[in-house]
């Protein structure tokens, strides 16, 4: 009998969770040493999943299946395909790389820090994986009980007031899907989510109301403009390793949505209203790019370019439907591909710039851009490292910041000039706010004793901001494996929203 691969997955940093957070606040070297381990195994597991991936199908893998609450008919249902397995793999190496970044930062309550990233971790891979879409829901919900306590116990000075921000625009959202996903139950008679998108005969008025309820969710995840102003409150005021996961993993559950869920179930309905997400995310590509360009707080910069990076991955999902009206399916493919690389790359990307401003945090306790200047003159070794990832930001040829954008852009060029025009002028808006931003940090003259002062990496942060640079250079250097594992589950959802069901 093989091994239950996606339950461990789930369950080992939940019960991991529960057993750090039974030995208290005097443990703390036990606590992060037990905490390592357990992220440690689970990404042992989520790069066994990665291995084992069978590349040359879209059928769901790894599949469990059991009766959960059988009144209601909800199952305990889980299984992955390309689209699910590398964000679930993404998940396992954030989690354990902020553990290693971040553990030994914090010293107060460092049980209960450790105990909610471990069962974020649990809970964020159990949405991933989720084929039952009231189980995918009680997920979706359940991360951000622990992100709350992130933000809201260890974050900065006007933390409380971004914790409720970001709980009330994420929860308010997700009870209009869940309004649909009952709906969608009762008219199916399943939850499965396979059977949800097989669903036929929905009228357009049905399909704009879900359409609508999906996205008040999603959108606020991913996020999209406007339902962004929580990101960066939120990012700002989370703790470095909250702002990480938020950034590299958390935002990818909305991308997620949008490809598991609201395409394949609505497509005519996304058909419909295509032009208008077009629109927001062209919005979120050259809009909130300027307005990274005013920022002086480094983390807040970083999540403005989050936003606008985000919008080429939802420009490349939903112009997708403009080329299959145009017959052009492979060029169909090819936007829903890049904007899934889009997705992945972006995590890594932006997660490892907040590392690198966690890395700053660390040693003089601002996140202020005015507070360096010539950092590469006194940490040679992170200047480095933190050079690359900003061009990797910037979209740099040779990084994975290349790769999904030039897909996206090349796709939506067969739908439209302006379209990949606009697309294409985040290369020259990312550059900007970048390079001011690493300009002012990295380079110059010493300005102040601080930074004089400042010692380069130790060991343990050059091994985990190394090896977050080898994964950017062979992304962008060689992408296949990634969109080798996402060709066919890719493929089959262009199919999937070609289908009409009116």
């Amino acid at each position: 009998m093989s091994l239950p691969l996606l339950s461990l997955l789930v369950w080992v940093p939940i019960v991991g969770a529960i057993g750090v957070l039974s030995l208290g606040e005097h443990r703390a070297p036990l606590v992060r040493q037990i905490a390592l381990g357990v992220a440690g195994v689970t990404f042992v597991l989520g790069l066994s999943l990665f291995i084992e991936f069978d590349r040359t199908t879209y059928a769901m893998q790894f599949v469990e299946d059991s009766s959960w609450i059988p009144t209601f008919g909800i199952r305990y249902s889980l299984g992955v395909d390309g689209i699910s397995a590398p964000l679930i793999l993404l998940t396992t190496f954030f989690t354990m790389l902020v553990i290693v970044m971040t553990g030994g930062v914090i010293q107060r309550r460092v049980s209960q820090y450790m105990a909610a990233f471990l069962a974020m971790e649990g809970l964020m891979i159990g949405a991933f994986a989720a084929t039952d879409a009231i189980l995918f829901y009680i997920f979706w919900e359940a991360m951000l009980i622990p992100m709350f306590l992130i933000i809201g116990v260890w974050g900065g000075e006007r933390r409380i007031y971004a914790t409720i921000k970001f709980f009330l625009y994420t929860f308010l959202g997700s009870v209009f899907m869940l309004i649909a996903l009952i709906y969608l139950g009762h008219l199916t008679g399943s939850f499965n989510i396979a059977k949800l998108q097989a669903t036929e005969h929905l009228g357009m008025t049905a399909q704009t109301l879900i359409f609508t309820a999906f996205i008040l969710a999603f959108a606020v995840k991913i996020p999209m403009w406007p339902v962004h102003t929580w990101l960066p409150e939120a990012y700002g005021e989370a703790p470095i390793g909250g702002s990480v996961m938020l950034a590299a993993v958390m935002g990818k559950v909305g991308m997620y949505g949008v490809m598991r869920i609201l395409l394949p179930i609505v497509p005519d309905g996304c058909q419909r209203l295509s032009g208008w997400m077009i629109v927001l995310s062209l919005i979120a590509v050259v809009y909130i790019g300027l307005i990274a360009m005013v920022q002086r707080d480094m983390k807040r910069l970083i999540a403005y370019s989050s936003v606008s990076h985000m919008g080429i991955a939802t420009l490349g999902a939903f112009a997708a439907f403009a080329l299959l009206a145009n017959g052009d399916r492979n060029a169909a493919v090819l936007g829903m591909e890049g904007a899934l690389v889009q997705t992945v790359s972006h995590g890594f990307v932006t997660g490892a710039l907040f590392l690198c401003v966690g890395v700053l945090y660390n040693r003089i306790r601002s996140t202020l851009v005015a507070d360096y200047g010539g950092v590469a003159n006194t940490m040679p070794v992170f200047a480095t490292l933190m050079v690359l990832f900003a061009m990797a930001n910037t979209g740099l040829p040779g990084t994975s910041g290349f790769v999904g954008e030039f897909m996206v852009i090349l796709s939506v060029l067969q739908a439209s000039f302006w379209y990949a025009f606009w697309a294409a002028s985040t290369l020259i808006v990312s550059a900007a706010y970048t390079l001011w931003m690493i300009k002012r940090v990295v380079f110059g003259a010493v300005d102040n004793k601080a930074v004089a002062a400042l010692a380069d990496i130790d060991p343990r942060e050059f091994i985990a901001l190394g090896v977050l640079a080898l994964i950017v250079l062979i992304l962008g250097l060689w992408p296949a494996p990634l969109v080798d594992m996402m060709r066919e589950s890719i493929s089959h959802l262009v199919d999937q929203i070609g289908h009409s069901k009116l």
